[in-house]
């Protein structure tokens, strides 16, 4: 019987041109979310803040979140912020992202949404080609996968952070499956640590507990761009950062 392979990326932030290539040599593409790229913490010129406030601002703002003076981010943004109209300058410039990055998925694609992202727009984005799954199962070549997108509450505020207990609740639909695909990792302080931006991002405890309950084969993720740990085994799941392939161009391949 011939293999089947899905090619899986996420932190795809605005690398429409990789994208366009992800599912080359794959029967399918899963994407585990943050199309959008609001802010490249690499290169300062990238992204919509930038595109609005320029370079040397975007630096600034990076410098103060990366030294966790978030409400001090918060207000030198809010002053930046103060003479536009904010809801409607992000509106267009994530559109623009999702026109280009939505046209990139190759069929069939597979998508859950990240953090960064506006799980509302993606409806009109969306083609025949993409199924997009949140809180939902899906079989692809013969496995059951598992979606459930976005993150938890942060000091970052970004648009698609939920509560805990709504995370938890999606998880708990989703039930067991043999590929579990989120874009947040699970609560392991390895898997949490980024190395690049000196901080621990939020994982779920909800999700560690799933996975330890209903022991998937694969425990796939993102969000964390360059984790201390990138693949490790709860049990009998291989947990796995599936990487940033905003920065790489490279998706993980899982094939059986």
């Amino acid at each position: 019987m011939p293999a089947f392979r899905v090619n899986v990326v996420s932190d795809v932030h605005g690398n429409a041109e990789g994208l366009a290539r992800a599912g080359e040599g794959a029967d399918a593409l899963v994407c585990l979310g943050d199309l959008v790229l609001f802010l490249d913490y690499a290169d300062h010129s990238r992204g919509i803040f930038p595109d609005l406030f320029g370079a040397e601002n975007a630096s600034r703002l990076v410098e103060l979140r990366t030294a966790r003076r978030f409400d001090e981010a918060r207000e030198f943004g809010g002053r930046l912020w103060g003479e536009v109209d904010r809801a409607a300058a992000i509106e267009s410039a994530v559109r623009k992202q999702y026109a280009e990055m939505f046209a990139a998925f190759p069929t069939p694609t597979y998508a859950t949404y990240g953090n960064v992202d506006i799980p509302a727009l993606w409806p009109e984005y969306a083609g025949p080609g993409t199924t997009v799954l949140d809180g939902e199962r899906m079989e692809i070549g013969g496995r059951v996968f598992g979606f459930v997108g976005g993150g938890l509450r942060t000091p970052m505020r970004t648009p698609y952070e939920i509560s805990d207990e709504e995370y938890a609740a999606k998880i708990e639909a989703v039930g067991e499956v043999d590929v579990l695909c989120t874009h947040i990792p699970p609560d392991v302080p390895e898997l949490l640590y980024d190395t690049v931006a000196r901080r621990f991002e939020r994982g779920s405890r909800a999700l560690l507990a799933a996975i330890r309950r209903t022991r998937p084969k694969y425990a796939l993720f993102g969000h964390v761009h360059q984790p201390l740990v990138r693949r490790m085994r709860i049990g009998t799941t291989e947990c796995v950062n599936v990487g940033h392939f905003a920065g790489s161009s490279r998706p993980w391949a899982l094939e059986w």
